[in-house]
């Protein structure tokens, strides 16, 4: 705009005043320079501003500058004003465009230049898009004139169009019109020398730019484009020259965006030292001296250097993008060297060290340092440097979910052990460790998310760390390689589906992490903890997560796995590979490979399936076992039917197909074993004959042997077993008369192999080859006996068996084992110098006895006894030892057999007098010796088996040996003669034991009595001897004697004698309700008796206290008793005895916690009292009201017994009860009744199995087994089973109870 000289002098001249108007009195219709009202806008003080007189004023570059501001001010007010403003956009939106525009470039006055960008910026956001279009249009054509001569004064302008393209409300980039001239000369204007110009037009460039690619499509071309070498190079030198950080801000900011855009690549295919050829030959000659200078990825490092060194993490952490972006371009090879070599990464390390681990300066870093590690050998120093920076950043990133450098840590960590081992000392391989398989831990938890390559890197860095020959010297590093590996498995199980990829991975980490636990340096229990952890992950969760999901899964993985499977079973430990081993049979493993070989029939995995066959035959067999499976792998088919069709060949010429058979027969064997059914029964039944039926002629003359006999034998016995099992598969009786005669003309060991149950229990089926069979029997016995019980049988449980298996099949009657045991033993007995062997044979029978008590049955029924007689007089086998094995068996035989199964043969008459033959010389002489009392417990098991109506003849030899019942006496009377000294000799004592065991006699020979000499014994004269009745011809003790054992005697014979006494009085009882005899026994007598009775119902054992009370009970009760005995029950002791009772139950906190314990004892006395003394006045002051209540009070559904109810039963019956007793006791009792049903049916659930022993190792057991013989005889609480069932007695007593109760109310 072109003004004449006087005008300018009348506005230089002009007044503010003059152009803003104050005065609100005198507004007018035009300004004082007369200009149209129409421009004269008022403002709410009353003043009016002249839009005409104001740009004049603001577009001439001589009005005072106080004055320019001043009007500046003035109008910025103004159009704060809403009427104000409403009238400047509706009436003139345009007029102030111009004026402002020029007033950016007329005054050389940064306050100005501000005001009038922020009224530029102002209008701009408050007009329509046309003002804002108008004022960008103008300022870029300003910059796009081709006489633009740039100078100082442009920053404002530059500053202005940056804050225009910043608007996002409109599109900027359309209203610039010259875009071409408007960009070569911002690039023109970077050579001029100032940075506050320099950053300017980079900040616009970098808008321009921007603005431009939001515009962009297939059609445009970047305007940018043509410029860019030229640019590169300006920036850069730009960048590396400033020092302000404004200016780097805004060069970086463009730098990144031709990063993007590619101009970096764009300059690499140009050489940078030629002419660049541009459209303007004048800006070719003006910058021909820039363009040549040095390489552009030297003027970069160079560049960049200085950013980094910057205060202001933001430029840094943009020059670090920047990096990033020209190292990840294309064409980039060898840049990272050239920065490597320019000490960018000892930057980076120094940023990274100093960031405080803080984002986004952490993410950036690591992001350039994983790009700069391209150069391998030129970075390796710099990384052994700043290997230690790297720790604070592992543990920052390692607690952030899908932190994006996680990858690029363990990368550069990983690398530094690679190429710098020797800087990492161990407590640095500690630290990463125990972080790394944290971040597993966390994953797997959920804490953390992780990407694939984070993963794959950790899994990288413990293998890595497991090959440091220090890393056995880390602590506790096995603790985090077992929690890796285990999180490793757990984190690809869940996420197959989503990151399959990662499987290969963390089947890496555990193949490594067991082979590191197998090193030979790597002994010890931690190294053990490693391997039973890794075994453990995979029985746990890797195995049965692949079986199951196989079908999903590609061919690698399954690869992968397997062959983690061979790896384990291949290492020098051979426990654990047995472990591994068995963990997998169990999974039926044969099966799952030959589906494995149904999905993915290659070369490959045929031949890793094949191969853990071999190995796991090798580690289970026995070394090299497997070796025909590795032979014949790739020969052998992948589908099951062709596999077993091979055994259906004739394979005598042909050695491929022989070992392939070899091979097919091994896998059935072994797969057999554990039950593992990879074939249909039948299918394999036939295929195994027809292998037999083919190569019969080979088999008779010997001429197979690659498969040993034993193995062909197992086989085809287990599906013969089958077969007889289901009654539906047929079979071969060629083959099977093939096999006998293999059987009974070949030498085999039946002991030299595993062998199934099924197959065993076939074989022992067949009369056929029992010849055969008892050599075998023969052979298992010695091996038994003499190495231990070696393993030699499978269950189908999987777990390995000894001869747990023959005791089994001993104990069942479907089969000729214990025929053959007792065939066996006696053709020994029949020969010369057989004593080891026959030893051999007594033990096995033994421990079969030991582990099935059911065989001593067969073996009885089979004929042992005559076996056991031939040895007892063969004078060939005479000896201490043998005479005590041979006695222990038979105490075992008759501990163990059921009375049944006993016959009345000569054998056990001949072989009870060779051992009272035995018996009665070193008894007699009192030389008693430990066969003379395991003799003694025969004869009792004898004697007890004659009350079931077995061996009576035998037992009546016993009862009536004069010999005998002389020993006896004399014994008994020995015991009784030493009186208070008894209880010195205790059982461990030689008088203790032999008076034990001659009580445990006398016990059983009073039960047998009845039975073996029915009416012949007269029972009366046990009780009183003293009115001179004939001694006894039989095996007896009196109860006076009883009574002195019992009072006198150590707490084991008290017991043995209590039970005697208890068994002789029911007899003397008995007889008395059958006989109605009548008692001969003086007062004195009885008096003497009872009071024995009564002390002991106190007595401490339990047993001793019931059998005493029972006693008692019966005495009190025989209807014939003295007068002057009855008179003295409601004295002293008895009375006591009640007294006491009744004061425990009522009370119980007055009681002893001993005698509340014992109440039972006490119970069955006072029962029967109360029934001889129904009337007495003491028992009914004993009993009275308040006694009975306080007992109903203290009684619970869970305290009350069968003798509280048998109590309160009998007080019913004697009227002591009332009728509010009799309704408390009701809600008692039923509330009891429900109680014991509901325990006894969650208590059903549970059932307590003992250790079964049936031979005894010494006479202190021995005297154990007749001890339990005894107490189930005579307690009371028994079923038919003989088994405790206190709740059923309890439960028929309130039965009972009730039933009285009916009586007594009818």
């Amino acid at each position: 705009m072109n003004f004449n000289g006087a005008e300018d002098q009348q506005l230089f001249e002009l007044e503010p005043s003059t152009i803003l108007d104050s005065s609100p009195c005198q507004i007018s219709t035009t300004c004082s320079q007369g200009h149209s009202s129409s421009l004269v806008l008022e403002t709410l003080e009353g003043g009016s501003i002249c839009l005409l007189c104001l740009s004049n004023l603001i577009s001439n570059p001589r009005s005072p500058t106080v004055h320019v501001s001043y009007a500046l001010s003035q109008l910025s007010q103004a159009i704060s004003q809403a009427p104000f403003l409403h009238d400047l956009l509706i009436y003139h939106p345009h007029f102030l465009v111009s004026p402002l525009v020029d007033a950016l470039s007329s005054f050389d006055d940064e306050p100005i230049a501000r005001q009038v960008t922020d009224l530029v910026s102002q209008l701009s956001n408050i007009a329509d898009d046309s003002v804002y279009g108008e004022f960008l249009d103008r300022i870029a054509s300003r910059l796009s004139s081709s006489t633009l001569a740039w100078s100082c004064r442009q920053v404002y302008t530059l500053h202005c169009l940056g804050i225009l393209l910043s608007h996002q409300k409109y599109d900027p980039y359309h209203h610039i019109s010259d875009k071409e001239a408007f960009i070569f000369n911002l690039v023109a204007g970077l050579q001029f020398p100032s940075e506050e110009i320099r950053g300017e037009i980079f900040f616009v460039l970098y808008k321009t730019s921007m603005l431009q690619y939001a515009k962009e499509d297939n059609d445009t071309i970047d305007p940018l484009f043509p410029y860019s070498p030229k640019l590169l190079h300006l920036s850069l030198e730009a960048l590396m020259k400033t020092e302000s950080d404004d200016v780097r801000l805004n060069c970086l900011a463009l730098l990144i965006v031709l990063a993007q855009r590619g101009s970096f690549e764009n300059a690499c295919k140009h050489n940078m030292n030629s002419e660049v050829f541009c459209q303007d030959d004048n800006f070719k000659q003006t910058t021909d001296q820039v363009i040549d200078g040095p390489p552009l990825n030297f003027l970069f490092a160079e560049a960049i250097k200085g950013p980094l060194l910057s205060s202001d993490s933001e430029v840094q952490v943009r020059t670090l993008d920047l990096i990033f972006l020209y190292l990840s371009r294309d064409g980039s090879s060898g840049n990272e060297k050239a920065l490597v070599e320019e000490n960018i990464a000892d930057y980076v390390f120094e940023i990274l060290r100093l960031s405080g681990c803080k984002d986004p300066i952490v993410t950036s870093c690591l992001q350039v340092l994983d790009l700069l590690s391209k150069a391998e050998h030129a970075f390796r120093q710099r990384l052994a440097i700043g290997f230690a920076t790297l720790f604070p950043v592992l543990y920052y990133v390692a607690g952030v979910p899908f932190h994006p450098v996680q990858a690029p840590t363990l990368k550069l960590i990983w690398k530094c052990f690679s190429h710098c081992p020797g800087i990492v000392s161990t407590s640095h391989l500690e630290e990463i460790s125990f972080t790394v398989s944290g971040m597993l831990r966390k994953y797997t938890n959920g804490e953390i998310g992780m990407l694939p390559e984070t993963f794959s890197m950790a899994c990288s860095i413990l293998v890595a760390i497991m090959k440091f020959p220090s890393s056995p010297g880390i602590s506790n590093f096995t603790t985090a390689v077992q929690e890796a590996s285990k999180h490793a498995i757990l984190i690809c199980t869940s996420n197959h589906g989503k990151y399959p990829i990662l499987f290969m991975h963390s089947l890496y980490l555990l193949k490594e992490a067991y082979a590191y636990s197998c090193q030979k340096d790597s002994t010890g229990s931690i190294q053990m903890e490693l391997r039973n952890c890794i075994l453990s992950v995979c029985k746990t969760n890797l195995l049965p997560w692949f079986v199951k999901v196989v079908n999903e899964m590609e061919e690698d993985i399954v690869f992968g796995v397997l062959e983690t499977c061979h790896l384990i079973l291949l290492q020098d430990s051979y426990i654990h590979a047995v472990e591994f081993a068995n963990i997998l049979v169990t999974l039926s493993w044969f099966c799952f490979s030959f589906g494995c070989l149904g999905l993915f029939p290659t070369e490959r995995m045929k031949w890793i399936v094949y191969q853990i066959f071999s190995s796991i035959l090798d580690i289970l067999l026995g070394n090299e076992f497997g070796k025909p499976i590795r032979d014949a792998a790739l020969h052998l088919p992948s589908d099951p039917t062709d596999f077993l069709f091979l055994l259906g060949q004739k394979s005598s010429n042909n050695l491929e197909l022989l070992s392939c058979q070899s091979a097919v027969l091994l896998v059935l064997y072994t797969s057999s074993l554990y039950d593992d059914w990879f074939a249909d029964e039948k299918l394999v039944l036939a295929s195994v004959e027809q292998y037999i039926l083919v190569n019969s002629g080979e088999f008779l003359y010997e001429a197979v042997d690659s498969v040993p006999m034993e193995l062909l034998i197992n086989l085809y016995s287990l599906y013969r077993g089958l077969a007889k099992m289901s009654y539906q598969i047929p079979y071969s009786p060629e083959a099977e008369r093939i096999m006998f005669h293999l059987i009974n003309e070949n030498k085999w060991d039946l002991s030299s192999a595993r062998i199934h149950f099924k197959s065993m229990k076939w074989l022992f089926q067949q009369e056929k080859i029992c010849k055969p069979l008892s050599c075998q029997i023969l052979k298992l016995c010695q091996c038994f006996y003499l190495y231990g019980n070696p393993i030699l049988m499978h269950e189908s449980s999987g777990k390995n068996i000894d001869i747990r298996t023959i005791a089994e099949l001993a104990a069942s009657e479907d089969n000729f084992v214990a025929t053959l045991l007792v065939y066996v033993l006696k053709e020994l007995v029949e020969e010369d110098d057989q004593k080891p062997v026959i030893i051999s044979v007594l033990g096995t029978i033994a421990m079969i006895i030991n582990i099935f008590p059911a065989a001593a049955d067969q073996l009885c029924l089979h004929g042992i006894s005559t076996a056991i007689q031939s040895l007892f007089y063969h004078s060939g086998h005479s000896s201490p030892e043998m005479f005590m094995v041979v006695s222990r068996l038979t105490f075992g035989i008759l501990h163990s057999v059921h009375s049944v199964s006993l016959s009345e043969d000569k054998a056990w008459l001949a072989i009870t007098m060779k051992l009272m033959d035995c018996l009665i010389p070193t008894a007699a002489a009192d030389r008693w010796t430990e066969e003379s009392l395991i003799v003694i417990g025969i004869l009792s098991l004898i004697l007890h088996h004659s009350t079931n109506k077995a061996l009576v003849e035998v037992s009546k030899t016993i009862l009536l040996s004069t010999p005998l019942v002389s020993i006896i006496n004399n014994t008994v009377h020995l015991a009784c003669s030493k009186g208070p000294a008894l209880i010195d000799h205790e059982e461990g004592t030689k008088t203790g034991e032999i008076l034990l065991f001659v009580l445990v006699l006398h016990f059983f020979s009073v039960r047998s009595m009845p039975a073996v000499l029915p009416g012949m014994v007269d029972w009366l004269c046990f009780l009183d001897q003293a009115n001179g009745l004939p001694p006894f011809s039989f095996i007896s003790i009196c109860c006076k004697d009883l009574c002195r054992l019992i009072h006198f005697g150590s707490s084991p014979i008290k017991l043995v004698a209590s039970y005697c006494l208890l068994e002789l009085l029911t007899r003397i009882s008995k007889q008395q309700t059958e006989k109605s005899d009548q008692l001969t026994c003086s007062t004195k007598w009885l008096l003497s008796i009872t009071a024995v009775l009564e002390g002991l119902v106190f007595c401490s054992d339990i047993n001793v206290a019931l059998n005493c009370s029972f006693s008692l009970s019966m005495i009190l009760g025989w209807e014939k008793l003295n007068i002057e005995l009855r008179a003295k029950q409601g004295k002293n002791w008895c009375r006591l005895i009640v007294e006491e009772l009744a004061i425990s139950l009522a009370v119980p906190s007055l009681a002893s916690k001993s005698f509340m314990i014992h109440h039972k004892p006490a119970v069955h006395v006072v029962v029967a009292l109360l029934k001889l003394q129904k009337d007495s006045d003491w028992l009914h002051s004993v009993f009275d009201d308040s006694c009975i209540g306080g007992i109903i009070k203290n009684l619970s559904a869970s305290n009350v017994s069968s003798e509280i109810v048998l109590l309160f039963k009998e007080l019913l019956n004697a009227g002591y009860l009332k009728d509010e007793h009799i309704a408390s006791l009701s809600r008692v009792f039923q509330a009891c009744r429900k109680f014991w049903y509901t325990n006894d049916s969650q208590g059903a659930k549970e059932e307590h199995m003992e250790k079964v022993m049936a031979i005894p190792e010494d006479t202190a057991i021995a005297c154990q087994f007749l001890m339990k013989i005894i107490s189930s005889q005579t307690c009371l609480d028994k079923d038919s089973r003989g088994l405790h069932l206190e709740s059923n007695r309890l439960l028929e007593e309130i039965e009972q109870f009730s039933r009285n109760l009916e009586v007594e109310d009818g």
